[in-house]
């Protein structure tokens, strides 16, 4: 069976004592409603990893991640930080790809090869992001865009790799935009992502990767995101900056 994922995505965000604060009540949330059946990933900004991880303990259902991470195993790369070191403490997950890493700093698909690779190499779950800007989805092609996207950055894994990354896929069009996702939309390319997945890797292995939905989820649209059939959580920006809200997307399955 799919693991059911809610990813929060601080971005840049939260300074010391706000992180402590959401990540304790958030903690105390995830324990006090009992929330199961679904893994719930906090992924602060560096300096928050061990504190944060502090707090979580041994919270079952609640592991924590990281926003990026370095192509490079270690060496003289002022301000980067690598897989190794982020799994020395105790980071579970890392995303990678995200749009505005994409975007901002030009990261391209060869780039986030590398990327992955040094992360599965270290016990470190991907969650891989793939997605299409407005002028792709106006012209068309946004199925195809996305889908060379994985073909670029994962078909070169074995199998045994591939089974551990997770898919987040971010509609960038819909993101700040005015514009807005439906369910059905979001339906349509998971599902075309598992079948591209599946015409690499086979059916099996497709139907056990989780894909996650990235283009703002909250708790007002979860419910019926989260009942689609190849959704299988999300990728949380603005809403997991709020404990309350973060709490009742887990809650939406």
């Amino acid at each position: 069976m799919r693991k059911k994922i809610i990813a929060g995505n601080w971005k840049m965000n939260m300074t010391f004592d706000e992180g402590q604060k959401l990540t304790s009540e958030i903690v105390n949330m995830f324990k006090d409603e009992a929330v199961k059946d679904v893994i719930a990933v906090l992924n602060p900004p560096f300096p928050h990893i061990f504190p944060v991880k502090k707090l979580i303990g041994d919270t079952p259902g609640i592991a924590l991640g990281t926003q990026n991470c370095s192509a490079m195993e270690s060496g003289a790369f002022t301000g980067e930080v690598s897989a190794k070191i982020l799994a020395s403490f105790g980071v579970q997950y890392v995303i990678l790809g995200h749009s505005e890493r994409r975007e901002y700093f030009k990261e391209d698909n060869e780039l986030l090869a590398l990327k992955v690779k040094q992360a599965l190499a270290h016990g470190l779950t991907p969650i891989f992001c793939c997605g299409e800007s407005l002028e792709i989805r106006m012209a068309g092609t946004h199925e195809s865009n996305v889908k060379f996207q994985l073909t670029a950055s994962l078909f070169d894994l074995s199998p045994e790799d591939m089974a551990k990354v997770v898919i987040a896929y971010e509609p960038i069009w819909a993101i700040g935009t005015g514009k807005t996702a439906t369910a059905d939309q979001a339906q349509e390319m998971h599902a075309a992502l598992r079948r591209h997945i599946a015409s690499k890797f086979g059916k099996e292995l497709a139907n056990n990767t989780s894909i996650l939905y990235g283009g703002s989820a909250n708790p007002g649209n979860a419910k019926e995101l989260f009942s689609k059939e190849d959704v299988d959580g999300g990728l949380i920006g603005g809403a997991s900056l709020k404990s309350r809200d973060f709490i009742d997307i887990a809650k939406s399955f």
